[in-house]
C-alpha cells in the first residue's frame, strides 16, 4: 500500500482552520473543496495517460491526454460529496459514481445502503473520496466493493486519518494496488471511534444536519 501524507504549509494552514469548532459550515465547505484540490495533485500523480501530438499556433507539440477508460471518482455518501467539486476541477472528464456506506454507531461496523457505480470496472483507476479515515471500516468496504467489480487500482483521498485506521487498512488490502493520500495523520481514535484531535463529524459540519 502506498501512503502519502501531505506536508505542505498551505494544507496544514487550511486544516487548522477546518479543525476549529468555530469555523462555520460555509467556510468549512469551501476549505474542504480547496484541500481536496491540493491533495488531488498528489493522488493523480500516476493517472494513466496516452501520448498525443497537438498543433499549436506555431508548431506541433508533444503532450499527453487521459487514457480510456477514464478515471472513476467515488465519493462516499454523504460527507464525500463535500469533496467532489475539489477533484472534478482537476479531472473534469472523469466519471463519477456514488457509494452510500454508513457506520453503525454501536458496533462501528460499516454497511452499504446505496451504490451508483458502473457494474464493470475492469481496467479502471478509481479515486475514492471520504473526509475521514477513522476505524478504516468504511474505506475497506469501499475498496473491496470496487475491486470486486474489476478495478485494477484504487487511490483514496482523506483529509485526516488515524494510526488505527491506517493499520487496519494496510493489513486488509495486502498486495492490491492501493494508495492513500492524507492531509494529516492524527494522534489516535477515542473510545467512540472518533479521530483525536480530528475535526468532529465532517458530514454534520459540512451540511449542518444529523445523520
Amino acid at each position: 500500500m502506498r501512503l502519502h501524507i501531505a506536508d505542505h504549509p498551505l494544507i496544514t494552514h487550511k486544516l487548522t482552520v477546518l479543525r476549529d469548532e468555530k469555523t462555520p459550515s460555509p467556510v468549512f465547505r469551501q476549505l474542504v473543496e480547496e484541500l481536496v484540490t491540493l491533495l488531488a495533485y498528489e493522488a493523480t500523480r500516476d493517472v494513466r495517460v496516452d501520448a498525443v501530438t497537438v498543433q499549436t499556433p506555431v508548431a506541433q507539440a508533444q503532450g499527453v491526454r487521459l487514457s480510456k477508460p477514464r478515471p472513476l471518482i467515488v465519493p462516499v455518501l454523504r460527507a464525500g460529496l463535500g469533496m467532489l467539486e475539489g477533484i472534478v476541477k482537476l479531472l473534469p472528464t472523469a466519471e463519477v459514481g456514488f457509494l452510500g456506506i454508513k457506520r453503525d454507531e454501536k458496533t462501528l461496523e460499516p454497511f452499504t445502503y446505496a451504490n451508483r457505480l458502473p457494474y464493470d470496472l475492469a481496467g479502471r483507476q478509481v479515486y475514492i473520496i471520504d473526509p475521514m479515515l477513522a476505524t478504516g471500516g468504511t474505506l475497506i468496504d469501499s475498496i473491496d466493493y470496487v475491486f470486486d467489480r474489476g478495478a485494477t487500482e484504487v487511490t483514496a483521498i482523506c483529509l485526516i486519518g488515524s494510526p488505527e485506521g491506517l493499520a487496519a487498512l494496510e493489513a486488509h488490502v495486502g498486495d492490491r494496488n492501493v494508495g492513500i493520500v492524507l492531509g494529516a495523520l492524527d494522534e489516535k481514535l477515542n473510545e467512540l471511534g472518533y479521530i483525536v484531535p480530528g475535526l468532529g463529524d465532517a458530514g454534520d459540519r459540512l451540511y449542518g444536519l444529523a445523520d
